[in-house]
């Protein structure tokens, strides 16, 4: 699963790669972390453009601001398996909410060397081999909250099984299953956005190991001013922009 990453603002990408404008003010965390504001490109009457969205996918049922929250907290990413079946995505998908996601790399975990670390994780960088950003599919949401009126837009990442693959069958635990975000060939952004639910599962595919790289990623010193890392091989999330 991917928990981490590091949004892409690159202008000339958004706008050229994508077809989107990057919002004005770039309010957003340097890494996203769930509950964290990300840009995400979605369609629109134009052809693309870019929002602002929770990293979390917020179902349209979640009751009130509380229970957005709760829910949220395991709706970060979406298997490709399950997702047109399970509740809290099944609306989207069906709806044909697609976005993607400009990412410049994400982390994960990687246990190889845990004996050598006190049988702690390194952290790993994982990007795309020529250095480019990319861009993930996802599912968004716009839920409203009826007590309040306030609006939220939320997002998933789409995850395929990645058992065997050479690069991300070594994160996680060893047992876990291996998981990989969707990455959209860049040819064809504009075809995801577009698809159908039945093309969008042509798209559900990992991406070729060749064409990625990995590497150990330095866990930075937690700043006094930060709340402490929760999770041992990442690094403590930064100040919080949740939309609620």
């Amino acid at each position: 699963m991917c928990t981490n990453f590091v949004p892409s603002a690159r202008t000339d990408f958004l706008a050229q790669r994508l077809g989107a404008v990057t919002p004005a003010g770039r309010d957003w965390p340097a890494e996203t972390y769930p509950g964290y504001a990300a840009p995400v490109v979605v369609r629109s009457a134009g052809g693309a453009s870019v929002q602002l969205a929770q990293f979390g996918l917020i179902p349209p049922w979640s009751r009130d601001a509380h229970h957005a929250r709760e829910l949220a907290r395991g709706t970060y990413n979406a298997r490709s398996e399950t997702v047109a079946l399970k509740p809290s995505f099944r609306n989207a998908w069906a709806a044909r909410q697609w976005a993607l996601v400009p990412m410049e790399c994400f982390f994960e975990p990687c246990w190889e060397d845990a004996a050598q670390q006190g049988g702690r994780a390194t952290r790993w960088r994982i990007a795309l081999r020529d250095g480019e950003p990319f861009a993930v599919a996802g599912l968004w949401e716009r839920w409203t909250d009826k007590l309040s009126g306030e609006q939220a837009d939320s997002f998933t990442l789409l995850t395929v099984n990645a058992d065997g693959h050479p690069l991300m069958g070594r994160m996680h635990r060893p047992g876990e299953e291996k998981r990989i975000p969707v990455i959209v060939p860049p040819a064809h952004y504009a075809d995801w956005l577009h698809a159908s639910p039945q093309q969008a599962m042509a798209f559900m595919q990992s991406y070729p190991a060749q064409d990625m790289q990995g590497e150990p990623a330095p866990v930075l010193r937690t700043p006094k001013t930060t709340r402490p890392a929760k999770h041992p091989d990442r690094p403590a999330p930064p100040e919080n922009l949740s939309l609620f």
